[in-house]
This record gives C-alpha cells, structure tokens and sequence, in this order.
C-alpha cells in the first residue's frame, strides 16, 4: 500500500513545486530564450551586413571593370580612326591628323549640392586654356581653371559652352546647358533645324575638334531674333571615374 502510494506522493510534490516555482522557472526559460533569439538576430545582422558590404563592393568592382573596359575600346578606336584618317591624308599630301586626347581622372565635386562641377587629375592642365571633355566617345563638358586647377564642368551646367553643327546641312549654333539637358541658342533664322536632327560639334571654338556627337534634336522654338533647340545628349552622366580631355592644340 505504501509502495502504491510514493508515486502519487511524488507527483503531489512535483505538482506543488510546479505551482510555486512554476513562474520563476517561466521567467527564466523566456528570459533564456529572448536572450538566445537577441543574439540570433545580432548575428544575422552583422553577417547579412557583411554580405552586402562584400555585395556591394563586388558591384562596384565589376562596374569600374566594365567602364574600365569601354575606355580602352574607346582608345583604341581613337587611335584606329586617326591611324585610318593620317593614311588618308597621307595619299592626299595633307597635313597629319592626331586628335591627342588624355585620360584622367574624376577626383571629388568642387562644391556641395552642386553634381555638374568636379576637380580632375590633369598633369598637363593649361591654365590658359579651356578643354573639351568625351565620355564614351561622346560629348560630356569642358575643363576650365578654376585657382589654378582644372574644373570639369558637365554639358548640362549654364557655365559650359561650346560651338556646334545641326544635321548634315551643318547648321552652326551655340550649345549651353540648362541644368537638366543643353539648349542650343543663336540658330539663324532662315535656317530649318528639325527634331531628331543629330548635333554633333563644329571644332570651330578650339575646343573641341570636329565631328564628337553632342545628341539629337527634340525641340525647336523661335526668339526674337534667332531660333533655338532642345538637345538630348547621348550622354548625361554625373561624375565619370575616367573621361578623355581633348589636348589637340588647335
């Protein structure tokens, strides 16, 4: 009988233990378990941070990569297309074509709040002397001094000027940016640029050499004494890592 009965003394007592204890044990196992869950979660933030860290520069290794690439294709079809034209010229007793452009590099904006407007490393910077800017073989600003350092200063700004030809009648005009793309002004009158029209520079500025493609036209307006277009540049980028400057001297 005493026998039968230690078992139902002995859950009795788990039972009664349960009951007083029975929240702290509670207390504990959550208190355990949250601190188990909290540092899960540290765990995982800090290894997904490092996983898109490491993410995020793979992203930009494999950009720079691929812009590093197109550079190179443009070089070499610089270097081709002046090769090809000098034999050319050579047949024709002309003078040697060398279109001399130099790659460098984007350094930081020269100013906060201001994306149209950056210093370059440009070693052979003439402080007299304002350059014309390419970016994957087209058009993107020019290079002014600015306290005796080149400032790059892209097509879109108000400051960036420079002289171009409209379609293949060769239009002349005057391209300025507008902040968001370029407008070109001082289109004579009697003169009928159309939209879709290609712009492309005139060289007739020392600037540029002729021939870089600007972009296409798509809007044409009257003033008062002249005509004027919108361009869509063919490229409108922010701050390049590398762009070529144009050193031909003219």
């Amino acid at each position: 009988m005493i026998k039968n009965l230690k078992p139902i003394l002995f859950v009795i007592v788990l039972a009664g233990l349960s009951l007083i204890y029975g929240a702290n044990i509670k207390s504990y196992v959550i208190g355990f378990t949250n601190s188990i869950v909290s540092t899960y979660d540290d765990v995982y933030s800090n290894i997904k941070g490092e996983i898109e860290k490491y993410q995020n520069q793979a992203s930009t290794i494999e950009k720079l990569t691929k812009e590093n690439k197109e550079l190179r294709k443009s070089a070499v079809l610089l270097s081709t297309f002046a090769t090809e034209l000098n034999q050319f010229l050579a047949d024709k007793n002309a003078s040697i074509y060398s279109p001399n452009v130099q790659l460098v590099r984007a350094l930081f904006y020269s100013s906060l709040g201001d994306y149209n407007k950056f210093w370059i490393d440009f070693k052979d910077f003439k402080k007299d002397r304002i350059y014309g800017l390419i970016y994957k073989g087209k058009s993107a600003g020019i290079v002014i001094n600015k306290d005796s350092k080149p400032l790059a200063i892209l097509q879109r700004d108000p400051k960036c000027t420079f002289s171009i030809y409209i379609g293949e009648t060769k239009i002349p005009g005057i391209a300025t940016g507008n902040n968001k793309n370029i407008t070109i002004k001082f289109i004579p009158q009697w003169l009928e640029p159309k939209v879709g029209d290609e712009v492309f520079t005139s060289g007739l500025d020392d600037i540029f050499f002729s021939g870089v493609p600007v972009g296409r036209i798509s809007s044409v307006f009257e003033s008062d004494f002249y005509k004027s277009a919108i361009v869509e540049p063919y490229e409108n980028p922010n701050m390049p890592t590398y762009l070529y400057v144009i050193t031909k001297e003219f």
